[in-house]
């Protein structure tokens, strides 16, 4: 697996580079944001660790702009900025992860594997006239395909699989995401929202329902 790491931090850079090439994996380094952008349009990685604050393009530009071209790569946050804000801006941005610095390694390199198990599915998930093809980043609803962020993908594939469980808000924000300290959770509704806009759902196929005060649940 190639990994690319865009950080300006030197000694960062050194001790990833170090750690995940003695776990196997292939890596490219770039030091600022733009340099970074270049080597995704040459060549294919399959996850990449990005900084926040970087010279010449911003992380959140970065991660923006990469998401605009329909890639799908995993990103991973590994970040200083650590405000309930700035985590949900990261992740409205595109980015699947949020790890915030200093951090340990050992749940760097899981949070790595959990993202590469996701990406080798071959899994077609289904709800109603909704289909899921996880392998491809595919979602089609009454036969047409329709374009979803990766937040918004990764929502609607978490509420599928829990077809027929009421998911609490606290309790998606912290699967899908990850996130385990304060935040606002009012960013799912917001997430939810441009889902159900974009399945352009018939009422007798409103198969995502809100649960007042505590949640979803993804019924037929």
């Amino acid at each position: 697996m190639h990994i690319l790491i865009v950080e300006d931090e030197v000694g960062i850079v050194q001790f990833l580079r170090q750690g995940l090439e003695e776990e196997g994996y292939q890596i490219t380094s770039a030091s600022d944001g733009l340099k970074g952008f270049e080597l995704t349009q040459k060549q294919n990685f399959d996850l990449i660790l990005l900084d926040w604050m970087l010279p010449k393009m911003s992380g959140i530009d970065f991660c923006k702009v990469f998401r605009l071209k329909n890639l799908i790569t995993p990103i991973i946050f590994l970040t200083a900025k650590d405000t309930i804000q700035e985590t949900i801006e990261g992740l409205k941005s595109g980015a699947n992860d949020y790890i915030k610095k200093p951090f340990s390694f050992d749940e760097l390199l899981e949070r790595i594997k959990i993202h590469f198990r996701n990406q080798t599915e071959s899994e077609i998930l289904t709800l109603g006239t909704i289909q899921i093809n996880i392998a491809k980043h595919v979602v089609f609803a009454n036969g047409n395909e329709v374009s979803f962020t990766q937040s918004e993908f990764e929502l609607l594939c978490y509420l599928v699989r829990n077809k027929g469980k009421v998911c609490s808000r606290n309790q998606i924000i912290e699967d899908v995401w990850n996130i385990h300290f304060d935040y606002d959770t009012g960013v799912i509704d917001v997430f939810m929202n441009a889902i159900r806009k974009k399945l352009n759902l018939k009422i007798e196929e409103d198969y995502i329902k809100t649960i007042r005060g505590v949640g979803y649940i993804a019924n037929e």
